[in-house]
């Protein structure tokens, strides 16, 4: 079977006000690629590495909400994505004055008897959706 086009068990799908602004940021700023899209619907299937993210645009298609949308969106949760490296995505992020939510810090957490490091910062995407890039730095004994 070809892996190309199976995705992953567990694809977010996140509501957004502009898919052309979403679409700036994920991929121009972050790195991610439309694996495709139907932008008629402002929608567009998005992916980094093993990230795959769904963009869907409000309004333009069918929603599926629960509640009234208030920005910013996703308050409660926020998406670690692993990544090789930070650097590049941080550089394109200032370059383009993106603040950033947290800057960029070492830290490691207890698994086990050992510890697993990272280094992550954390940024909002246009609509709010707290994004925590991280970067693995390895594992230790505690």
């Amino acid at each position: 079977m070809n892996n190309i086009n199976v995705a992953p068990d567990l694809v977010p799908e996140l509501l957004i006000t502009d898919i052309e602004t979403s679409l700036d940021f994920w991929c121009d700023l972050c790195g991610y690629s439309i694996r495709y899209e139907r932008r008629e619907e402002g929608f567009a299937y998005i992916k980094s590495g093993s990230s795959h993210v769904m963009l869907e645009q409000k309004g333009l298609s069918r929603n599926w909400t629960t509640e009234k949308m208030d920005h910013p969106y996703g308050r409660g949760v926020n998406f670690q994505i692993m990544v090789n490296s930070i650097d590049l995505i941080i550089q394109r992020l200032r370059q383009n004055g993106w603040p950033l939510f947290m800057d960029p810090e070492e830290k490691w957490y207890r698994r086990g008897d050992g510890e697993v490091g990272v280094l992550q910062f954390l940024v909002q995407d246009p609509d709010g959706y707290l994004l925590r890039f991280s970067e693995h730095l390895g594992e230790r004994k505690r």
